[in-house]
Formats: C-alpha cells, structure tokens, sequence
C-alpha cells in the first residue's frame, strides 16, 4: 500500500497513485476519502506531502474537499466540448454515446428588454419568444436551456419536441447558424434551477450565454444554458499570433 521512492518528488508520486486508484475502481465518483491521517498511514508519507498532493489534485478536479466534511472524488465529465466548436447540446450528448431528450417548460411572447433591442438590433414593437426547456441525457436532466428569438423570425409550427432548435431553424426556417459570441462563467447552487437538474447543493453549474448569428450575419437566437459543472467540460484552444 505504501509509495516506493524513486527519482520524483513524493507528492507526484502520491498524485500518481491516487489517481490510479481511481481508475482502478478503489474510489469512485463522489466518494470519501479516508482521513488526512489514515490516508498518508497507508501511502507511508507525512501529511505535508499528502496535502500538497491533494491541493494539486483539487486544482486538476480530479478531487473535490468540502471543509469539516472531507475529501472527495469528482464525477468525471460525460460530455466535453472545445468551446471554439458551436456544437448544440443535441450533438454534444449523442457524441457521448447517450440519447437526447427535451423536457419542455414553456413558450411565452413578450416585448424586448434593453439588452434585446441591442442584441437584435430591433424596434421596441418587436415581439420575442422565450423558450425554456430541460435537456437530458438517457432520460437525465443536465442542462437547463433559455432560448430567445424575434417573433418575426421564429417558425411558430415548433412543436418543442424537437431536440436541436439549430437542426430545426435551418430545416423549417432556412436559417443555418453559422457562428455566435460566446461568454462562460460558473456559478454555484441556484436556487430555482439546480432543483430542476437535480444538483447535490455542492454542485456547481456552469453558464454559457450564447447571441447566435446565420448565414447572412445577422443575430438569430439567444441563449442562456446552465450546464451541470459534474457532468460538462469545456475547454479552448490557444494559439499564439506572433
């Protein structure tokens, strides 16, 4: 049970082992680890090096620690996307292998706000549908999705059983999405969608706030979708210009 020195530091050594016991099984997602103290006991190092093992490994999500609680193991990701890629949420859950499905919440009118008039470059008498909806993944809830678009634009025979609203509006509106400005940020319990989603109270959500635009340029669709920070990765590409 113990660590076997060799040439790297220990606390690699012990990020190494620990991680292995993971994949092995030993600890799964969302279970405890043992103490502090019965933890280096049985990796045969001081807790020094065990606690800057595990502040690495809390860096890497690999574990997550709860203060007067303990230490636990992160559900891996299910889905992973580079946020370069507009990918729909619909893809997304197939290239995981699992089934999509929509939970539809409602469908409303009304008037723009401030923020819309800029995003869609309307008049105060354009009408905006709202269309909230819950995205599963075999049947679970994962995200949560608001979508809004012009009145004058959005095909009113959408029956919102649908489960990409991208595949529908370039089938039924002839308006392909072809890019959109995105902004993320993680937030932590919300108190009307992390219910919805059925999140532990220490479950993050990640937000991705999205102005579509189509073929032409022009901004078609904008949405806001919380996505369960247990179950969804997103990461970027960077490329350096000089």
């Amino acid at each position: 049970m113990t660590i076997k020195s060799d040439s790297r530091h220990l606390y690699l050594q012990v990020i190494d082992r620990i991680k292995n016991d993971i994949s092995a099984g030993v600890y799964r997602e969302k279970e405890k680890l043992p103490s502090e103290f019965d933890l280096a006991k049985q990796l045969g190092v001081s807790r020094a090096t065990l606690r800057e093992a595990l502040r690495i490994l809390e860096e890497e999500n690999v574990i997550i620690r709860r203060h007067g609680v303990g230490t636990f193991v992160n559900a891996k990701p299910l889905f992973t996307s580079g946020i370069e890629q507009l990918n729909s949420v619909t893809n997304m859950i197939k290239q995981a292998g699992m089934e999509p499905g929509t939970i539809f919440l409602s469908s409303t009118s009304q008037g723009p706000t401030e923020d819309d008039i800029r995003r869609f470059s309307c008049s105060m008498d354009e009408e905006m549908v709202v269309i909230e909806r819950v995205r599963t993944a075999n049947g679970e809830p994962v995200v949560y999705c608001t979508d809004k678009v012009l009145g004058s634009v959005f095909p009113h025979d959408f029956t919102h059983e649908d489960g990409s609203i991208f595949t529908f509006f370039e089938k039924e509106a002839n308006r392909k999405i072809t890019h959109a400005v995105a902004q993320i940020e993680p937030i932590g319990y919300h108190d009307k969608i992390s219910p919805i989603l059925e999140c532990d109270p220490e479950t993050a959500l990640l937000v991705l706030k999205q102005l579509h635009y189509d073929q032409n340029d022009e901004p078609i669709l904008y949405s806001v979708n919380y996505f369960k920070a247990d179950k969804f990765s997103f990461h970027v590409v960077r490329k350096r210009i000089n």
